[in-house]
């Protein structure tokens, strides 16, 4: 069963300095139908004005994903990391016993957009982490890579959690699949662009919700970038 979530659906949230839509329910965005997908919790799409950003603020036992489509998201935390995380990085903090960070847009005229993304833990109390890794274009062309796994397979990053995250590009003809456990779910959340997954026409932030499919295929696609995650139930 394949449930379509447009984008216009989602929550969204206006402070000014920070323009965020909401996938599920955060902050003061409570929809008690979309409190989250499987072990999915937060996808968060967020544009940041040129020189703001979030405060020093804590997180604790969650595994939290950044994947920054334009400009730079600048992150310092507790662990003594200070790092610039450009288009094409994939970020990974285990917040685990606590951590504490910022996230800046240091450009003068550049917005920063970028996904925010919490999935829930399979292990509670863990020491704090952080792991940011490149994944070339070329590596996402057509096919879906694996970028995050609970143990790093193909030199994903590692997130201590039941879930795999895939990212991919697809355009003028290129397609993909992926095959799923039946008793596990799907989740494809549109970057950007167009495209097809099983058979249904998604624009940017739209989202396809998979329950008991075996296999989510993309195609296609136009100047199409996308998210697939395959979940616990």
């Amino acid at each position: 069963m394949l449930t379509l979530r447009k984008s216009s659906e989602r929550g969204f949230a206006d402070h000014g300095w920070l323009k965020s839509f909401h996938s599920f329910s955060f902050a003061n965005y409570y929809d008690p139908e979309h409190m989250g997908f499987g072990n999915l919790r937060v996808i968060n799409e967020d544009r940041i004005a040129p020189g703001r950003g979030f405060g020093t603020h804590g997180h604790r036992d969650m595994e939290i994903i950044s994947y920054v489509l334009e400009g730079n998201l600048a992150h310092k935390d507790t662990l003594g990391n200070v790092k610039g995380i450009p288009p094409g990085d994939v970020q990974r903090m285990s917040a685990g016993t606590g951590v504490q960070h910022s996230e800046f847009n240091h450009a003068p005229d550049q917005t920063t957009h970028f996904l925010q993304i919490w999935i829930e833990p399979n292990v509670t109390g863990i020491p704090a982490s952080y792991e940011q890794k490149s994944f070339a274009e070329a590596d996402k062309r057509g096919k879906l890579r694996l970028v995050a796994s609970p143990d790093s397979a193909q030199g994903s990053v590692l997130i201590h959690a039941g879930a795999r995250l895939y990212a991919g590009l697809f355009d003028s003809g290129e397609s993909a699949s992926l095959d799923i456990a039946p008793t596990r779910k799907g989740y494809v959340h549109v970057v950007r662009g167009e495209v097809e997954v099983n058979g249904q026409h998604l624009r940017a932030g739209d989202a396809a919700m998979l329950e008991n499919e075996s296999r989510i295929a993309i195609s296609n696609g136009k100047q199409a970038e996308v998210l697939v995650f395959d979940l616990e139930a």
